[in-house]
């Protein structure tokens, strides 16, 4: 395979009870029926409420099982709870074992890895990172033997939290703790990528639409696919807007176009907490 296209979606949030969420996923459909890339990644937050609501994932499985290409998905903090930090609240509801299980059964592998058009793609669960469950002990065993076998190929990373902000060490405040991947296990893995020829870094999370370089590697934050964070409730990094991502693989080149699907709306989150009334 000379090209692999690759469309990234991701927090999509879906569940019954919320319809501009559903319009702006059938809206993304349509541009995904229309492009038919070789495979879709959903960067996480699948479902609105993994953890309290199994019938949100049942549900974002089904509109997903709708599409007309092969999917792969990786989790976020709303399907199986958020990581632990070293500052911070304690996440609610933290990340746990029984909602891992719960995403790998109805939804699909949290995390993988294969090779298209020269390139190896990986897939992580980041919100198990700094958990100090069983489940993270194994993933970091499992890359390390992925990457032992990458034999130079250019990489392209899929997890749901962003790495950094800016640089690989940049403080953590409690205000941004549970943004990007938490350290320590953050300086873990980005040591761990260092002795492989990372490429990309695609992730999702923040709401927000970010494209930048460092050194050689391109990171691409996807904008959730559902809804916005209005500046009142998120400070303003990079543009705040739904939409989704494509890519086209080459052995010896990466392409990158951040694309808005035609009839997807900028549903502000005060809409959605609306909606849910007295359930937070």
């Amino acid at each position: 395979m000379s090209e692999f296209r690759l469309t990234q979606i991701s927090d999509t949030h879906l569940g019954r009870r919320f319809p501009g969420l559903i319009a702006n996923f059938h809206r993304v459909c349509e541009r995904i029926d229309a492009e038919r890339p070789d495979l879709v990644v959903n960067t996480g937050d699948v479902a609105f409420d993994g953890p309290t609501g199994r019938d949100d994932m049942v549900f974002a499985k089904g509109l997903h099982d709708a599409l007309p290409v092969a999917c792969r998905y990786i989790p976020g903090n709303h399907d199986i709870g958020d990581n632990p930090t070293a500052i911070g609240p304690a996440p609610k509801p933290p990340v746990s074992e029984a909602h891992c299980r719960q995403f790998c059964d109805i939804i699909g592998e949290d995390h993988w890895s294969f090779e298209a058009a020269g390139w190896r793609f990986i897939g992580l669960n980041s919100l198990v990172m700094n958990s100090g469950l069983a489940f993270e002990a194994e993933q970091f065993d499992w890359l390390s033997a992925q990457l032992a076998r990458t034999n130079g190929k250019p990489i392209a990373l899929f997890l749901h939290k962003p790495l950094f902000l800016n640089l690989p060490d940049d403080a953590e405040t409690p205000e941004t703790s549970i943004r990007y991947v938490p350290q320590p296990a953050r300086a873990r893995l980005i040591e761990m990528l260092g002795a492989i020829d990372l490429r990309l870094v695609a992730s999702g999370h923040v709401h927000q639409r970010r494209d930048f370089t460092r050194r050689h590697t391109r990171h691409v934050w996807a904008p959730s696919a559902g809804f916005i964070i209005n500046d009142r409730r998120q400070d303003r990094v990079a543009i705040k807007e739904v939409g989704l991502v494509e890519y086209r693989f080459r052995p010896d080149s990466l392409e990158v176009r951040h694309v808005r699907a035609a009839g997807q709306v900028d549903v502000d989150i005060e809409e959605l907490l609306t909606q849910m009334g007295g359930e937070h």
